[in-house]
Order: structure tokens, then sequence, then C-alpha cells
């Protein structure tokens, strides 16, 4: 790859020197706990295993009784924490195992504590059987055991999948009329706070839908003798509130009470805790407030904002110390979380002495960002120099994989998705788009036609059984034209079905690109956003952006044929890919959004999409303008949307252990997206993109790229001038800015003025131009590389061949 691609500060930063972290004390306990100390003993034995604290964690350790309050920034040692704590009480204030409670939130991390306590010295010998360091499902399913509980847990997902289809089908819906992925997690919030599927609103049609079909499915668990995870803490605080016997029996055994992953709970769970703590409150919780990323999940970072509020006489320490990053990577962590107001202040220093600075790759569209990316991790492994296992790629929305993901298979490159292994063509929102365009290649094609059926507002089940019966007596060359003789329908919906296959057989002269936006103009994305079902399980911003991602995809191909080709080729791949290999990761390249990454660390990040509109997501840049999207901490308000988009910005680099890849396409559906405001931010910044936190701009404008080339050409010419100037400046290469000239405004028939007229000095380089004079596409020729040969290159917003040639752009 073109290693000028990578830039030591992002395009467009305000500054170039870049952020770094001060320098942390390099004092531990050798220094600060003198010899003559009661507990010194202790601490010379952690000392002798190695494990050298510093005066914020031995403070943590040390303390006794009452609440406590650990703010554990990124890397600064969290879990050996909690673990020399719980050493100190069982060896120096002789606590005894059974009196101590750990709850955290994974399997993984409850294990790695229990190991890791069992392995302090001078612990070893003790009888730690009593010790109870679980997570929190893992507790309370123990407590309910011990009352006789006996329900089986209900917990394998494609069960719960195939049960929620099933109440679907029982209803008369269609099967996929709500994805059950997102029915679960409604449900799941709704028990987090404390309710049930019978508290659920009924303000819409769909609302009462999703709440008898959640009815329906506790229904059936309860007369099958089934409980989920989240019954579980449900059951335990209801039985905790009626049989107060019970509580006082858990208060009087659990003296000691740690939480890891503070941040991290939600009310259900913070009552439980609370409830047990009482009177004595010998309550310790580590968090961070800045990694507060799952509000959907009930989580509210007020917990540590207010902890004094519930415990006045609580006492907070701040573990500030990074060991897992170099100076330049947690500068930039501190640079980005520094802009949230709803925080607690703190600035996390350094521990190692220097570290790889930060590198931005400023790509134009999301597939020069793959490109890019997996020749990095390819080169780099071929020289020896990182195996597969030490990349991490993160994004923020699983649309923003669909090109990684694509190059990884294409390329046999081993990777593990920790997200749900579905491609984006697989999704349901795109396979009746997929559908339509199959059927212009083949009409006979019925998997299709059962896709895209309920387009037509015609049910898969009835419509289907209609063709085949009707097929069997008269074949048709295209069996869709059956529908024309279904039972009972109006004539107005037979006049959709006959403008359909009209539409199917002109589909076929258009590329795949031209075919999708038709799609989506004359019927699709009003049928999306018109159903309520669509927008109760996902938010329209995200629907709108899955389509984009697609046309993105689709761009790059010149016909129909070889679009399903390719398609069919990365589908079978991800088939294949798909085989139980184990959740380890072992030497392969981790995909995952943010949120999975949350508590791991990797030696290479990768961070996807640090743009406008994808992070910060366009849900939170237009909350001012959408009524839609609820957050746990005060409604839709922007600014709390905003803040926590910046948590995930800051929860992404601060994974990075030695180097951190920051890329920041410069197209984002259709449009100019500037560089992330985060990024942007660190290097002093204010205010970058345009946009304040509080509203709705983004320093995005005009229409969506939709409906037809001309139409989409109209909207990004509509900015012509500012667009190209700073496409230019900030990506090596040219933007959009020849739509001015292109759309009737002087500057010449090929539209080489119209930039240059905003700064009045230009320099003349070499370009890709579109031809299509309905579309401004245009790019800088790479030099000393693959395109050297080419004579023509893919128009990246419409697919016309461009044509090699010159462009005078700002200087």
């Amino acid at each position: 790859m073109n290693k000028l691609l990578f830039h030591p500060v992002p395009p467009g930063a305000a500054a170039t020197r870049v952020p770094r972290a001060a320098a942390a004390s390099a004092k531990t306990s050798r220094e600060l706990v003198r010899g003559d100390e009661p507990d010194a003993g202790y601490f010379r034995t952690l000392e002798r295993d190695g494990i050298l604290l510093n005066a914020s964690q031995i403070a943590a350790v040390r303390h006794g009784d009452g609440p406590l309050l650990t703010l554990a920034g990124a890397g600064s040692g969290k879990t050996s924490v909690l673990v020399c704590r719980t050493g100190y009480l069982l060896s120096v204030r002789r606590v005894s195992p059974g009196r101590l409670l750990l709850l955290t939130f994974s399997s993984r991390a409850a294990a790695e504590m229990r190991e890791r306590i069992g392995r302090l010295p001078g612990i070893g010998g003790m009888e730690l059987s009593g010790l109870q360091a679980r997570t929190f499902h893992s507790f309370f399913l123990y407590f309910l055991r011990r009352q006789g509980v006996r329900q089986e847990i209900f917990h394998e997902t494609r069960r719960q999948h195939i049960l929620l289809k099933a109440i679907m089908r029982e209803l008369g819906l269609p099967k996929d009329a709500y994805p059950p992925e997102s029915l679960l997690s409604l449900l799941s919030s709704c028990k987090m706070n404390m309710g049930d599927a019978g508290s659920l609103p009924e303000l819409t049609n769909a609302d009462k839908e999703i709440k008898e079909i959640l009815k329906r499915y506790e229904q059936w668990k309860q007369d099958n003798g089934k409980i989920d995870f989240d019954d579980v803490l449900l059951h335990a605080y209801r039985m905790l509130q009626e049989r107060p016997e019970l509580l006082a029996e858990l208060q009087r055994t659990y003296l000691y009470i740690m939480v890891d992953e503070f941040q991290d709970t939600n009310a259900l769970q913070y009552e439980l805790i609370r409830m047990i703590a009482r009177p004595r409150s010998n309550l310790m919780v580590v968090g961070d407030d800045d990694q507060t990323i799952y509000s959907f999940n009930g989580a509210r970072s007020e917990f540590i904002l207010e902890f004094e509020q519930l415990y006045p006489e609580a006492k907070v320490i701040t573990l500030d110390i990074n060991y897992r990053s170099g100076p330049a990577i947690i500068g930039l962590g501190n640079g980005i979380i520094r802009g949230n107001t709803r925080r607690r202040p703190k600035t996390l220093r350094a521990a190692a002495p220097e570290g790889v600075q930060p590198r931005y790759l400023r790509p134009y569209t999301a597939d020069e960002e793959a490109e890019a990316i997996v020749e990095y991790i390819v080169s780099a492994v071929e020289q020896g120099v990182r195996s597969y296992g030490d990349f991490a790629v993160l994004y923020r929305a699983s649309s923003s994989s669909r090109a990684v993901l694509e190059r990884l298979l294409l390329r046999d490159i081993p990777y593990i998705d920790y997200g749900e292994g579905r491609l984006l063509y697989e999704h349901w929102l795109i396979s009746p788009v997929v559908g339509h365009l199959r059927l212009t290649v083949n009409r006979r094609n019925f998997a299709a036609m059962e896709d895209m059926l309920p387009t037509l507002y015609v049910s898969r089940e009835q419509g289907m059984a209609h063709i085949h019966r009707m097929e069997a007596d008269q074949p048709k060359q295209g069996p869709l034209i059956h529908l024309l003789s279904l039972p009972g329908l109006a004539d107005f919906r037979q006049t959709a079905i006959r403008e359909r296959l009209d539409m199917l057989r002109h589909l076929r002269e258009l590329t795949p690109l031209q075919a999708i936006r038709q799609i989506r103009s004359r019927f699709y994305d009003s049928f999306v956003l018109a159903d309520e079902r669509h927008q109760a399980t996902l938010h329209r911003e995200t629907l709108k952006e899955m389509l984009d991602e697609l046309e993105l995809s689709a761009g790059r191909f010149g016909s129909i044929p070889l679009f399903l080709d390719f398609i069919d080729e990365v589908t079978s791949r991800n088939e294949h890919h798909r085989l139980p290999g184990g959740t380890e990761q072992g030497d392969r390249v981790a995909l995952m959004t943010i949120h999975k990454s949350k508590g791991l660390e990797f030696p290479v990040v990768v961070l996807l999409g640090a743009s406008e509109g994808i992070l910060p997501h366009s849900s939170a840049l237009d909350a001012g303008r959408l009524k839609d999207r609820q957050t746990a901490e005060g409604g839709g308000e922007a600014l709390a949307l905003m803040e926590e988009e910046r948590r995930l910005a800051y929860v992404a680099v601060t994974r990075a252990k030695e180097e951190l890849l920051v890329s920041s396409p410069a197209l984002h559906r259709g449009r100019k997206a500037p560089v992330s405001r985060f990024m942007l931010a660190a290097f002093g910044a204010a205010g970058a993109a345009g946009a304040g936190d509080g509203g709705a701009g983004d320093g995005r404008q005009g229409a969506r790229s939709g409906g037809g080339n001309a139409g989409s050409g109209a909207g990004l010419g509509g900015r012509a001038a500012a667009a190209g100037a700073d496409a230019d400046s900030s990506t090596g290469r040219g933007g959009y800015g020849g739509g001015a000239a292109r759309h009737g405004r002087s500057g010449g028939a090929d539209g080489r003025g119209a930039g240059a007229a905003a700064s009045g000095r230009t320099r003349t380089v070499a370009a890709w131009s579109c031809p299509d004079a309905a579309c401004p596409g245009w790019m800088r020729v790479k030099s000393g590389g693959a395109e050297d040969h080419l004579a023509h290159k893919p128009c990246p917003l419409c697919s016309t061949p461009m044509e090699r040639g010159s462009r005078d752009v700002p200087v």
C-alpha cells in the first residue's frame, strides 16, 4: 500500500503537536510502604511475586470499612487492586473467605479473579471454597437454587429465536415482523428496570404486537419450567423484598462486597448490591464513568457520578496511571474524553516512557479504507513484524465492517468475527433488495420471490403457496405474474404488482447501483420507514445507513450479474467461516464493535470510521431533530447521546497496547464526511466539524445520495466549492468540488474553476474525472502504484468509468 496515506496527525487538525500523557511517578510499594508499618509484610510478599503497587493502588488495597468508590482509568490495573485488596482482607485483616463477595460481569473476569487470588503469596494454603467471586447472574442463581428454585435456564439464543418466530406465526404476523434479537433486548431492558412484559407500553399497533409476543414468550417459559438470566436477577430481587429474613441472612454473611466494572451496572443490579450491603455499607465499587457505553442496556454513569449522594461518607480514590499503552496513545485518549462535561475529572498518566505514536488514515471510501488496512496487516505479517492475532479491527456500527470483512474473506486471511457473523447482504433489511436484483437475472428464482413479497404487502406463506399452486397447472417464465390472480386482491394492489413486474424488466438495463437507487426511491425506503414494526426495533438512521452501505458496495460493479456473483462468492466463503472454531482469537484478526471490545486489549488496534456521521454516529448528530432515540440518562437529549459517542471513541483508542491506526473515510453515505470531531479535538480543534455537541449540525449539507444518479449528483454539487477544498487539503485527493460547475455555474465545462475560486490560488494535479455530467465524482491519481497502467477507473459515486486528466485545486 501507499505508505504516504498514513499521517502523524489527523488531516485537518489545528495543531501538529502530538498530545502525550505526562509521565507517572515510578515510585511503588517498595518506596511507599515503610518496613516498620504493620502491613509491610504483606506488601513485601507481593513485591517478591512481582506485584508492585503505586500510591493510589495501595490506598485502595488498604481501605477498611465503609463505602469506597475507586475510579479506575483505562489500563490502570483495577483487577490487580481488587485481587490484592481481597488478599489484604484475608491475610492482614483476617476476614474469613466466606464473608467476602466479589461481583463482576463476565465469567472470564470472575474466573481470572479467583485464579489470581489463589496465586497470591500467603493465600495459597487458605481454604478459599467459601469465597464468592462470581458474575451477578451466577451468584444470584446460586442464591435461588439454595431457596429451592429449580427452573432450567433458557439461554440458548437459537432456541429463543425459534420460539419467538413461532409465536409471531401464531399471531398471524410475518416470521420476520420483528427481529428476535431486538425483542429479547427490549424485554431485557424492561426487566433490568424492575419491570416485566406486562408493563410494556401500548402506544402504537407495533407496541401492542410486541407486548403480546413477549407476554406469550414469558407464558411459554413459565408453562415449561424455564427462566432466563434476566429472570434470575428479577426473581432474586422480588424474593429478597418479599422475604426480609433471606435478605438479613445475606447481609450477615457478606461483610465486604466488591463490584468490578461498576459503570456497567443497571438499576436492578445496583439495587441488589445496595440491599445486601446495608447496613454496614462495606461496599467497594471499581469503575470508570468515562467507559459507560451501555446505556442501551440500562447502564448509567450517574451511579458513579452521584455515588456520594447515596453514601455521603464514601471515600474516593482515583487510579490514573495507565500501564497498557504508550504516552501518545494515552494522550489521545485524554484529549478525546476531556470534551465531556458529565464526568469525574481525571487525566491519565503513562507508566511507559515511550511508545509508537498513533497514525491516521484518510481514505476516500470504506472500500479504500479496507484495502489499505488489510494490506497493512498482510504486509506486517509477511515481514514477520506481527502475527494476525496481534490485530483487532474496531468499529462503531456493524455496517462499517462490511468492506474489511469482504477483503479478509477474499484473501483467505484468518479472522474471528465477534458479531452476529452475518454479511450485510444476509440482513433482513437488505435481502428484499437483493431479491429484486436476482429476479432481473432469473425470473424463476423462487427464493428471491419469497424475499421480496412483503414489499408488495403479500404474506410470504400465502403468496408462495399461490404461486406454486398456479405453477403446477400453468408454468410461467416469470412466476411472479401469478400474484395477479391471488384471491381477494384489491384493484390498487393489482396495479402495484403490475408496476413492480414492469420495473423488474427495466432494472435489467441498469448498473446495480442505479437499480438499487431506483428500488429505494420508488418504493423501498418509504416501505421501510412507514412500517412501525421496523422503527420499533431499529433506529431509522441505522436503516438508512445499511441501505447506503449496500449502494456503496454495489457501486464497484458494472452489471447486476457481476454484483450477484460477488455476493454469492463472499456469502459462500462466510458460510465456511462460520464453522465452529471457538471464541478464542488465536492467530486470527479480531473484528468487533467498540461495545464488544470494552475490557479487552490488543497489541494493534485499527479503528475504522472515525468520521462525522459514523463516530459520532448520525443518530447522535441528528438528536436535536430526531425524537425516536432514547437513553437511560434522561431521554433523547443531544448532550447525553454525544457524550456517549465520545466515550465510545475513548474506549476504542485505549484498547491499543502498542500501535493504534485511526481511519477516517472522506465519503460516507454519498456525502462528504469530515474527520471525527473527537480526533480533531485532541489536537486543539474546538468545535471540530462545524458543530457543537448540543445540536443537530454535523458539517453536512444537502440531501442523501439517492433516488437516481441525477438526484445524487445535484445533492453533492450543491456544496461544491467548500467540499472540494476540504477534500483536497485533508485527503490528498480530490473530493466533490467539480459538481458546482457541472451544474451550470461558472468555472468551465469540466468544473475546474469552482474550487479554485474559493481561495484564488490553485495548482494542477493529475486526476480521475467522471464524464457523466450529472455526477460530480473525481479523485486524485495515486502515482507510483497500481493505477499507473489504468486507462479508466470506476467512479465511486455512479460507477461510470472515469477518465484520466488534470484538475486545478486550491492551494
